[in-house]
């Protein structure tokens, strides 16, 4: 779809897609990414832009007092609007349509709705006339730092605890782990889900982009035979953000832990440590988590194969210099089940 029509937070929820996402509330004046930004500039008049339209009208400010610039990352821009109503945060893609936004709008709005973790509320997702996308959100200001490790590990267990699916595993729409398709099927079984449509899926890209059959043939002999990893382990399918990195946690003037940019779907809560290699996730945190959801049997043993599935994209999104570290994760594997 070209445009998703945003509800209010306190409205109703229906089955549409669209309207899982809220209409902004004229009061709001809660302030996202507070990186260091370019001298604010005035805006001039409407036009024939859709953000500054919807500012204007459906987000309840009368004019717009100035933009910024800020640090979106490899994949975004990204610009904070400052108006009488408020400020906005708003990212840009002029080479991809709508339905990137979409999923992450979608996802944020999930989070957003277990009242547990503070993540940005978005309100506007729509496509740009002269090609691309863009997304309107809540500005959080960003306090001083990361925040504190133990409020993070149990703000994150009760979004798990507080979100489960009654559709198996998957999610509402596809959408992206970074710039990677993430197949979000809904599939009755875990292991099957995370087979397919995570290590199977990264494989299969490996293969056709680099023509990497030793990976790919080690890889689907450990999917062939991982199902022991699991024994004795309780799995239901909670909500993910999918992509809990350092770049995507901080926290606002509060302390309270903010985490954005999600890759959201219902999986198994250990798979959120999937990126734990890059997250800095500390004994305080896993204290914390485990008093909220506590641990599994077979936890470490699982915890290098949800490493896998993020080395197997960084494998696709940045070339051969993540190939030695999922191919140590397989072949150890294949040592620890004798395949």
């Amino acid at each position: 779809m070209a445009s998703v029509a945003l509800l209010s937070a306190s409205s109703p929820s229906t089955s549409s897609a669209a309207s899982l996402l809220p209409r902004r509330h004229p009061s709001r004046r809660s302030a996202c990414f507070p990186r260091a930004a370019s001298k604010l500039s005035v805006v001039a008049a409407m036009g024939d832009d859709p953000i500054k339209e919807w500012i204007l009208t459906e987000g309840k400010a009368t004019k717009i007092t100035g933009t910024s610039s800020i640090g979106g990352g490899c994949i975004n821009a990204a610009q904070r609007y400052e108006t009488d109503a408020g400020s906005f945060f708003v990212k840009t893609n002029r080479r991809i349509g709508p339905a990137m936004f979409e999923g992450e709008a979608l996802g944020l709005k999930a989070m957003y709705d277990t009242k547990s973790i503070r993540v940005p509320l978005p309100y506007k997702v729509g496509s740009l006339p002269t090609g691309g996308s863009f997304i309107i959100m809540e500005f959080i200001q960003f306090g001083r730092s990361r925040g504190d490790q133990s409020a993070l590990g149990m703000k994150l267990a009760e979004m798990h605890k507080a979100a489960k699916s009654d559709k198996g595993y998957g999610f509402h729409v596809e959408n992206t782990i970074g710039s990677t398709p993430q197949i979000n099927t809904w599939t009755a079984d875990w292991i099957e889900f995370y087979s397919k449509h995570r290590l199977g899926y990264q494989l299969e890209l490996i293969s056709q982009r680099f023509g990497d059959s030793a990976i790919y043939e080690k890889g689907q002999r450990l999917i062939e035979n991982m199902h022991p990893l699991f024994d004795g382990a309780v799995i239901e399918p909670c909500l993910l953000h999918g992509d809990l990195w350092s770049g995507n946690i901080s926290s606002d003037t509060n302390g309270d832990p903010v985490i954005l940019d999600p890759a959201c779907y219902y999986g198994h809560n250990e798979a959120e440590f999937g990126m734990s290699w890059c997250a800095g996730f500390g004994g305080e945190f896993y204290n914390s988590y485990f008093e909220v959801m506590p641990k599994q049997p077979g936890f470490e043993k699982r915890r290098d194969l949800y490493l896998l599935y993020h080395y197997l994209n960084h494998y696709n999104l940045f070339g051969s210099g993540y190939r030695s570290s999922a191919m140590s994760i397989i072949d150890d594997y294949l040592r620890m089940l004798k395949a």
